[in-house]
């Protein structure tokens, strides 16, 4: 019996919204407790994000008939893991986020300004992002030794599940998260009597935040989310004008921000969920599945305090869950970096200087890679175009 037209896109929005939140809230969490958030503050940031993403996914597939997904950026999470605090703390981080926003709608609306975006050379893009992924990464390593059964059981399940359906596998090792701390009595009266609420986090703007967080922020997630998000949307043969859709994004971010929310944007992953045959065999209707994706992120953003508070009482066991989360996509930073040979070296010290986690004048290793990346491919670039072609060979003598 085939599914009801409108009962298959529905159930494949549930399905898209339960992967894109429980595969990466917990990174999220993390990265906002990196920068200075306090546990109500974090949960402020995942509930503004939730509404936001949801918001905009709904008012971009009806203003568009398309399943236009969005998504908070997780790589951008991940960034502010690896960045951690700046001065002033969390008002500034938030502060950041505001110019972020600021800069997506720019990047939508200003055609120069879109394509000087994505005119930054993607080895080093990829290169940044894999260095601040790396840290995240080995979280599941740290959790063996410091809490070995529980760690195991999440690693196990997510091994399990991955082998049957790979898509499955970080809800599946989330599922197991929870329930080991449930089983612990990680704070869960606690989190069901927390009521979900957005606390304001009076942004302060100065240029450590701006240059440490937001730009490397902003880079990142056009780069590895915005842009992505496009190109998904053109394998499935939705083409939108890709400006217009940035800059939605940006208002929503703009509206997150003072309460927390890091960036939202364009989704690749629930993009896909949605746009591919399993949401509807006609290509029509499958702006319904991104619809009701969207619906459920508001829900889920009202139930995002408890989550946030139940989350904190064993943060190493979420951060298992995040690290098993990104290891696709770290490797895929990683190897889109390497496979130029021409920019292979830049990129690598792109990475490296990104994953050290060293700190100049208040600014992460994010930004800083970044330059030294940028550096080094600029002096190849120099060397190869001033080196002298070589001489043409000499026509064998030949004897009298």
């Amino acid at each position: 019996m085939r599914p009801s037209p409108l009962i298959q896109p529905i159930v494949a929005g549930l399905i898209a919204a339960f992967v894109g939140f429980s595969s990466s809230f917990a990174v999220v969490l993390k990265g906002l407790a990196a920068v200075g958030a306090s546990d109500a503050q974090a949960a402020s940031g995942l509930t503004a994000l939730a509404l936001a993403m949801g918001a905009a996914g709904i008012v971009m597939s009806l203003w568009t008939r398309m399943p236009v997904s969005s998504a908070w950026s997780t790589p951008g999470a991940a960034l502010l893991a690896a960045t951690g605090a700046t001065v002033d703390g969390f008002p500034a981080a938030a502060g950041a986020f505001v110019v972020v926003a600021l800069l997506f709608i720019a990047a939508g609306l200003i055609r120069p300004f879109g394509r000087l975006v994505a005119a930054i050379p993607s080895p080093l893009a990829n290169a940044m992002l894999a260095g601040v992924l790396f840290g995240l990464c080995l979280a599941p390593i740290r959790a063996l030794i410091e809490t070995p059964a529980p760690a195991a059981a999440i690693i196990l399940a997510w091994l399990a599940v991955s082998r049957w359906k790979r898509l499955y596998a970080t809800p599946a090792a989330a599922i197991v998260a929870v329930m080991a701390i449930a089983l612990g009595g990680g704070g869960v009266r606690e989190a069901v009597a927390l009521a979900p609420g957005v606390e304001w986090a009076s942004p302060v703007f100065n240029v450590a935040a701006m240059i440490s967080l937001a730009l490397p922020l902003f880079v990142v997630t056009m780069a590895s989310q915005n842009l992505p998000g496009v190109a998904v949307l053109s394998a499935f043969g939705y083409r939108p004008a890709p400006g217009p859709l940035i800059a939605v994004t940006g208002v929503f971010s703009l509206m997150a921000a003072p309460f927390g929310g890091h960036a939202v944007n364009l989704s690749a992953i629930t993009a896909a969920l949605c746009a591919g045959e399993d949401a509807s065999p006609d290509p029509a209707r499958r702006w319904i599945a991104a619809v009701s994706c969207g619906g459920v992120y508001l829900a889920f953003g009202l139930l995002a305090g408890p989550v946030a508070h139940f989350v904190a009482a064993s943060p190493i066991l979420i951060e298992t869950v995040a690290g098993l989360a990104l290891l696709n996509a770290f490797a895929g930073a990683l190897h889109s970096a390497l496979a130029d040979v021409k920019a292979r070296e830049a990129a690598l010290i792109t990475f490296l200087v990104a994953a050290s986690g060293v700190s100049f004048f208040g600014v992460g290793g994010a930004f800083w890679g970044l330059v030294a990346g940028g550096a080094i491919l600029a002096l190849t670039q120099a060397s190869q175009r001033g080196a002298a072609p070589a001489p043409p060979a000499a026509p064998p003598s030949q004897a009298a």
